[in-house]
């Protein structure tokens, strides 16, 4: 009798091009699943390609602020996860826009054609505070849940990888700086997740191994001050450089000017958002919804940094290695 083969199931990963899509995209292509990839700009998402096998990852033009786009990315769809964020706003890129129009578009249009759903947030969350970023992440997911109840919510805390944007601007800055900033003194608490371990999450979601209808809280395996995590990365790195507490009346000088760049190096609401710790709560930790709670052991920042921030050392990689006193 002739085995019939079934045609792997298609996940739409919205945002599957940036930092931490292209980790998800990796771990759902090997995986054996049909991956396509909605993007403003699908030209620009070649490096996708490599990273299954041909005709695996299909980029495709879609826009989450664009409503008509996104329900073009999505028929044929048996999971959607939506990944768009922004972390400063621009043009039109409004936090509003994006975080929570765009969150509800995404699940509405997952929705049409009964697809699981995967979104992810960011630990800080929260519709009642001040800071834009962390009130409309709340209000996205709000909308992800009223248009699909058993969605999965992630709510990472800072990411760290290869193509992050903290360890590495930091350990740019570390390179012709002779200081490097400490905001509010540097005492804000935060749980580095690595992107490798969130890129299992989603995949597992997607593998359909989650409880739906929840929010899991994702942190590293160390809880660590804005202090010693600049304290990890000069070690990393091997450099020394003066840790310059700032406080925030004078943060917020700075990011008043600095927020008017094109590519800000810090903005009020980022000033403001670290006035709050950034760790995965009692609550999450007690009822398994967490990294260790789904059984991934969470990679440490003393193991993952070394591999990608060699290369801000003076030498690179060739550079020798102090020996251990």
């Amino acid at each position: 009798m002739t085995e019939i083969l079934q045609t792997p199931k298609l996940v739409v990963v919205f945002g599957g091009s940036g930092f931490v899509g292209r980790h998800v995209v990796r771990a759902l292509a090997k995986r054996g699943y049909r991956i396509r990839v909605p993007c403003r700009r699908p030209d620009l998402a070649g490096h996708l390609q490599p990273l299954g096998n041909v005709g695996q990852i299909q980029p495709v033009q879609a826009n989450v602020r664009v409503r008509w786009s996104v329900d073009r990315a999505v028929p044929g769809a048996d999971h959607v996860v939506n990944l768009v964020a922004i972390l400063h706003e621009s043009g039109r890129q409004k936090f509003s826009a994006v975080h929570e129009f765009g969150a509800r578009a995404v699940a509405e249009a997952a929705r049409s054609v009964g697809a699981g759903f995967t979104h992810i947030s960011a630990l800080g969350a929260d519709a009642n505070s001040e800071s834009d970023y962390a009130r409309t992440k709340e209000l996205g997911e709000q909308a992800v849940l009223e248009t699909i109840n058993n969605a999965v919510i992630f709510r990472p805390s800072i990411i760290f990888g290869p193509e992050d944007s903290f360890f590495n601007r930091f350990a740019s800055m570390a390179r012709y700086s002779p200081v490097l900033p400490l905001i509010g003194g540097g005492q804000t608490k935060f749980q580095p997740v690595y992107v490798g371990d969130v890129a299992e999450a989603v995949a597992r979601s997607v593998d359909g191994k989650i409880d739906g209808g929840q929010v899991y809280e994702l942190g590293g395996p160390a809880v660590l001050t804005f202090k010693e995590c600049m304290q990890e990365l000069l070690t990393v790195i091997e450099r020394k450089r003066l840790l310059v507490p700032v406080p925030w009346w004078l943060a917020n000088i700075q990011a008043s000017i600095l927020g008017l760049l094109p590519n800000p190096l810090l903005t009020k609401d980022q000033v403001m958002q670290l006035r709050e710790h950034n760790v995965v709560s009692d609550e999450a930790v007690k009822a398994n919804r967490t990294l260790v709670g789904l059984g991934i052991q969470p990679q440490s920042i003393a193991t993952i940094l070394p591999s990608y921030l060699w290369r801000f050392r003076a030498a690179g990689q060739f550079q020798q290695r102090k020996p251990a006193v």
